[in-house]
């Protein structure tokens, strides 16, 4: 793709004015494209004079119809896969028998032939194992230049991977490499049969909106999800697949990791819990999780928290659930004073039982409430208490 700038251009300035990145400067009355351009388009909508043009490389039905199968980038840490693998593979077979193609799995690493057979197990029909001692810790670059290659030979038409720190560091990479796009953090995914295209659902405009994403002239079409957004699938030790292994040559890198050094920590995941009790600007102070511990307590369960309450200080941010924090998906899950913002919902509306607690009978957050229970907190919780202990 490229954009140029012919002898139409009368310096008119429109462009410059409409370009949200400031990429535009006129110079002796004509635009000048400087280097942050991204290429959005919209100096080529606006221009009256069809002065600028944006040659786009976009694939032809043929090129289209080279890509098949659904591939999920399996993480594995020491040998040991991630949650958020296992999620996708789950809702990776649901698209791959829609579009009637294979499952496969991507796995990289070092000594992970045991991580590959246990993909096997749980869905995938072929697996791609790539192993070298440089790819037992994630290194971006390695990771990126794999990946790439692996794409640009089987040309897959889906890619999937967990918006971890991993995929978010590696994953856009990818996408630039194989000349395609990338919707992050996605919340649902559909295909669309007739068109063979995945639409991707995330919150968009500061999640204020919910926003279907396509990417009909590229591919593979790439999409990264959060752990907990889906179930996990299903583990068949009788299911048969094939494992393609192969050892990849590394090239030197930039960067090179020496040590990878972990470290213990006493917080609480919430992503993993059973049961969270959370709490959100209608809970009114910062002692009302006092109250929502002791029935966190009581549960055997978890606190936490909307981002109302971590921006104004009550909870540390390890808690929040949300678009912008964690995302959950616990057998229960007690909202207490939060109205139920679509960024909050993002995070926790995939939960098997929802009990909301709100003095507001219109808060959205009954909406996709199991249970709606409207009324103060401080009384409601109390008499929960209560009769727990009994």
């Amino acid at each position: 793709m490229g954009i140029s700038v012919n002898d139409n251009c009368i310096g008119c300035s429109l462009c410059v004015r409409v370009c949200p990145f400031g990429a535009i400067v006129i110079e002796e009355e004509k635009a000048i494209i400087a280097d942050n351009c991204t290429l959005c388009g919209s100096c080529e909508s606006v221009c009256k004079f069809k002065a600028i043009t944006i040659e786009r490389n976009e694939m032809t039905a043929k090129d289209l119809n080279e890509y098949k199968g659904v591939w999920v980038f399996a993480e594995q840490r020491e040998g040991k896969l991630q949650e958020v693998s296992l999620e996708l593979l789950g809702e990776g077979k649901k698209l791959a028998a829609e579009l009637g193609v294979e499952l496969s799995a991507v796995i990289f690493g070092d000594n992970v032939s045991q991580a590959a057979k246990e993909l096997i197990e749980y869905g995938a029909q072929n697996v791609y194992m790539a192993e070298n001692p440089q790819l037992k810790n994630f290194a971006v670059e390695s990771y990126t230049d794999v990946m790439s290659d692996l794409i640009k030979k089987f040309k897959p038409e889906i890619v999937l991977a967990g918006a971890t720190s991993v995929g978010r560091a590696f994953i856009p990479r990818v996408a630039i490499r194989v000349k395609t796009g990338l919707t992050a953090d996605c919340t649902e995914l559909a295909i669309d049969e007739k068109k063979r295209l995945l639409l991707q659902t995330r919150p968009a405009f500061g999640g204020n909106i919910m926003a279907t994403i396509i990417c009909p002239n590229h591919r593979p079409q790439m999409a990264t999800i959060r752990h907990k957004v889906f179930k996990k699938a299903t583990k068949d030790s009788a299911h048969q697949g094939k494992i393609v292994s192969f050892t990849p040559n590394i090239t030197s890198n930039l960067v090179t990791v020496k040590e990878v050094v972990y470290e213990m920590q006493n917080k609480i995941n919430i992503s993993e819990a059973d049961i969270i009790v959370s709490g959100g600007r209608g809970i009114g102070k910062p002692e009302g999780f006092t109250l929502l511990e002791q029935l966190a307590k009581v549960l055997n369960g978890a606190i936490g928290a909307s981002r109302a309450t971590v921006d104004a200080g009550w909870i540390p941010a390890y808690h929040q659930v949300g678009q912008t924090g964690k995302t959950v998906c616990p057998k229960l899950y007690i909202a207490c004073g939060i109205s139920g913002a679509i960024q909050h919902l993002a995070g926790m509306q995939s939960s098997d039982i929802i009990i909301a607690i709100n003095k507001d009978p219109g808060a959205p957050i009954f909406n996709v409430a199991t249970f709606g229970i409207v009324g103060d907190l401080y009384e409601i919780i109390p008499a929960m208490l209560k009769e727990l202990n009994k």
